[in-house]
């Protein structure tokens, strides 16, 4: 699997235990953004790409769960808990944007069983350290199991943080956006209550442009191994910015992609499939039919 060949956490605590308040992570600049209000979900699509100068952007207020259930990734990839379905660029880009389809996984409570569908920003750092910033949904066994979550994850702090003052359910459908500025700073961005949102920022070791991935993740607890059924994610509007600043663009057959699989496979993983629909802006993934 060469494009993620990386365990995707350890426990460090317990699953009762590891949960605590924390308050967003935000730069003196996204400071100046008002907090965002409560409000219900999108009723359109976004009108243009994220950012602090998008209309009525807003930074997320209310508290967020941060997890102790810390990841590290030692470079070893287990191939009977972890199923990766989706894609990574090769080369390094600004930014990336899209909408995912929020499912519900079979996933136990009070275990290490997770189900997410994200983006991420990472550079491989050298001597076994990757740097990354992810954004998406997740369900897992530790956190409000048998609740979906907006989440992000960045390796300057090594934590889930989960945003739950917006309610996702199954069906629903979620646009996220991570994007780096000039200095190189990373956020990451939901549309909500027809706004940008900003998450999370964070000043990351992977400078302005990095390697892209777009992926439906499943992991099954090691300790107790087990089916988890997976019904049809889909993922849509895929779109990269380019590292020169330049528009955005649909990620197409034209960008250097890694996927694992040869041309006009369909992927397989653990029991789970993905198809693309278009390569590789559009696709779905899931338990295979």
């Amino acid at each position: 699997m060469k494009l993620r060949n990386l365990a995707r956490w350890c426990a460090v605590t317990g699953l009762v235990a590891g949960l605590a308040i924390a308050a967003p992570a935000i730069s003196a600049r996204s400071a100046r953004l008002p907090e965002c209000a409560p409000g219900p979900k999108s009723t359109r699509p976004p009108t243009g790409p994220a950012g602090a100068k998008a209309p009525r952007a807003c930074r997320a207020a209310g508290p967020v769960l941060e997890s102790g259930v810390r990841v590290k990734r030692p470079g070893a990839f287990t191939p009977s808990g972890y199923h990766h379905l989706g894609a990574g660029t090769s080369g390094d880009w600004s930014g990336v944007s899209g909408r995912f389809s929020v499912g519900d996984g079979s996933v136990r409570a009070h275990t290490y069983d997770f189900v997410v569908g994200r983006f991420m920003a990472k550079r491989d750092m050298g001597r076994g350290r990757i740097a990354w910033l992810e954004a998406g949904w997740a369900e897992t066994g530790w956190a409000a199991p048998g609740r979906q979550h907006i989440y992000t994850f960045n390796t300057n702090t090594n934590a889930w943080q989960f945003y739950d003052q917006y309610t996702v359910r199954p069906g629903d459908q979620v646009w996220l956006d991570l994007n780096a500025d000039a200095s190189g700073v990373w956020r990451a961005w939901l549309w909500w209550n027809n706004r940008w949102n900003l998450l999370t920022t964070q000043r990351l070791p992977i400078g302005r442009s990095a390697q892209i991935e777009q992926y439906v993740e499943v992991h099954v607890d090691a300790s107790r191994p087990t089916r988890i059924d997976m019904p049809k994610v889909t993922v849509d509007n895929v779109q990269l910015r380019p590292a020169d600043g330049s528009p955005a663009r649909y990620w197409r057959e034209d960008v250097a992609t890694l996927t694992g699989m040869e041309a006009g496979q369909q992927q397989r993983r653990g029991g789970f499939c993905l198809d693309w629909v278009t390569r590789y802006d559009t696709w779905t993934a899931g338990g295979c039919a």
